[in-house]
């Protein structure tokens, strides 16, 4: 298993567990797609967390206002109506549970990682870009129509890092 295919399966099981566990929703296998660093449209609501270690990076997650209310709804057992501190809060947490995990998976083959707080946006017709050039790992999840973004892109960050990547390659567990 290639280092993508590591993250993709790691993003795949750490969002279909957490919301099962923290939202009672399951979901279904999440979509694989590998996008640039370009600037990109995205949804009304963005969660952003930076990781850094030898490796460095963000995980985000992306989903309409509904779908952040859905979120905040289900996890707090309370109505959601419009996208307030309470649904912000609620995507930040979900963000926080997921690229934690996602992180908590890629420390077995990458060495320690550190997590950020996560950020959360909220609005319209704003691009986010990420400085680096390194691919986002993007997969799509539908709940009910309405859909969840889950993003993370990684990068080494310092020379042992290249060291550490060959020495799962070389032992056939993890390439690039």
């Amino acid at each position: 298993m290639n280092l993508k295919e590591f993250i993709v399966d790691s993003i795949n099981q750490s969002t279909l567990e957490v919301f099962s566990t923290m939202l009672g929703v399951e979901l279904a296998q999440g979509a694989a797609t590998f996008e640039d660093a370009k600037p990109g449209i995205e949804c009304e609501v963005i969660s952003l967390i930076g990781l850094a270690g030898s490796w460095a990076g963000a995980g985000s997650l992306s989903c309409s206002a509904a779908l952040a209310c859905r979120v905040c709804a289900n996890m707090l057992m309370t109505e959601a109506t419009a996208v307030n501190e309470e649904v912000l809060d609620a995507v930040a947490e979900l963000t926080n549970m997921i690229v934690g995990n996602v992180k908590t998976a890629l420390e077995s083959k990458l060495g320690p990682l550190g997590l950020s707080i996560p950020t959360v946006v909220y609005g319209r017709n704003f691009k986010t870009k990420t400085a680096g050039t390194t691919d986002w790992i993007s997969m799509r999840f539908d709940w009910d129509g309405d859909y969840l973004l889950v993003k993370l892109c990684l990068a080494p960050h310092d020379k042992d890092a290249h060291h550490r990547i060959h020495l799962f390659e070389d032992a056939g567990t993890l390439a690039a």
